[in-house]
């Protein structure tokens, strides 16, 4: 199955980067045998923004290109293209394995200057076994200003056979300098339709089960997977649309606000406990500590800052499951507008159609336009750090 194949809906972008692996392809085959080429005017080039709407699936397409780049399929030379994904190439830089594939994803809020200048220090290296040296960074809208500099220098002056792809929702959440130095890639949101049709070829879920967890998440591919395959998501996603009829009152409204927060410090507190424990005793074995015994000493600093972030990590997560729930919480309430304007709509969440027609039926177009604007003045408030139960309560009251 070709590398492409997992980019749902993105068949505009899939050509544009075979074409570029065609042509990277041709540029590694003729350095092999002594020539000079140039990538000038190819479609190849050593630097890459991928942009797109949460769920467009932007990291699988960096990754897709990543593993097409390190192809070695012999049937390239019989005019095959490069992107088997089969060959060792292929599969190891799918799987996160390929020593010259460096796929860089955060749980903290931000990337650091640190951290940049070591992706900086590994992008100068040569191939060590593979075609080309690839760095994947799948967050780059959370790199700070210093850090967005350090790899500005890299992104202008790169190696001879290191490509840079960068992943953002939006070319805004890069700073110019850096983008005006990539080849942009836009992604769409997948239809409906192939989202299914992904879940059910690649994930086997039932035919029933994924049409409805694509339906609710409108296309977008990792929500729609987690839903249907995660009852407990579909439980807390449940609680979420009952929110807009539970709030008729003041107790109601903070009773809600607090079941949401609490919710979404459950989330956080299930990863940690998932990933905290696993971390904290690999470290412990690298320190050389016993198990039972203390940390030997002059250890404790690098402890400390493990501890720290995963605190930062468990914020993150936090802050994730909310805005999921307030995304799922405008979807609602789009229903409801498009229902209160006579449009015929497939509702997000067919569980609550019933209630998306009370509360239309209940309030004016004005009402929920402003209950709208309520949620996102709730995420704006969450992206600069109020804490996340008064947001949450500011929003509730509103939705009265």
């Amino acid at each position: 199955m070709p590398v492409w194949d997992d980019l749902v809906g993105q068949e505009r972008v899939a050509a544009q980067l075979a074409a570029a692996a065609r042509d990277a392809d041709a540029f590694v085959t003729a350095v092999g045998r002594g020539e000079e080429p140039r990538l000038a005017g190819s479609a190849m080039t050593h630097a890459w923004l991928f942009t797109g709407p949460p769920g467009s699936g932007r990291a699988e397409a960096a990754r897709a290109f990543a593993a097409a780049l390190q192809c070695v399929s012999p049937d390239r030379a019989l005019g095959g293209q490069p992107g088997c994904g089969f060959c060792d190439g292929c599969h190891t830089a799918l799987i996160g394995t390929h020593a010259d594939v460096e796929a860089i994803r955060t749980d903290l809020l931000t990337i650091g200057v640190k951290e940049t200048r070591e992706l900086v220090r590994r992008a100068q290296l040569s191939p060590a076994t593979g075609r080309w040296q690839v760095i994947v960074l799948e967050d780059a809208d959370r790199l700070t200003e210093g850090a967005g500099n350090v790899l500005l220098k890299a992104v202008e002056e790169p190696a001879p056979r290191t490509v840079w792809l960068l992943c953002a929702p939006s070319i805004e959440d890069v700073l110019p300098t850096i983008r005006s130095r990539c080849r942009q890639l836009s992604l769409r949101t997948p239809p409906v339709a192939a989202v299914a049709d992904l879940l059910i070829r690649r994930d086997g879920v039932d035919p029933e089960v994924a049409r409805a967890a694509a339906q609710a998440t409108q296309g977008h591919v990792d929500r729609a997977r987690r839903l249907a395959t995660d009852e407990r998501a579909r439980t807390r996603r449940l609680a979420v649309l009952r929110l807009p009829e539970r709030v008729g009152d003041v107790g109601g409204c903070l009773r809600a606000a607090q079941e949401l927060v609490d919710a979404a410090a459950e989330d956080a507190k299930q990863l940690a406990e998932e990933l905290d424990e696993k971390e904290t005793e690999e470290l412990r074995a690298a320190l050389g500590a016993a198990e039972g015994k203390r940390l030997p000493r002059g250890t404790a600093g690098a402890m400390k800052e493990l501890e720290d972030r995963q605190k930062r990590r468990a914020t993150r997560t936090q802050r994730d499951a909310l805005d999921l729930a307030l995304t799922d919480l405008t979807a609602f309430y789009r229903d409801v507008l498009a229902r209160q304007f006579g449009s015929v709509v497939a509702h997000a969440g067919g569980e609550s159609a019933v209630a998306v027609e009370r509360v239309a039926t209940a309030s004016r177009p004005e009402q929920t336009l402003r209950r709208m604007e309520a949620i996102l003045e709730c995420r704006v408030a969450l992206d600069r750090n109020v804490a996340p139960l008064l947001a949450v309560e500011a929003m509730t009251m509103a939705l009265r």
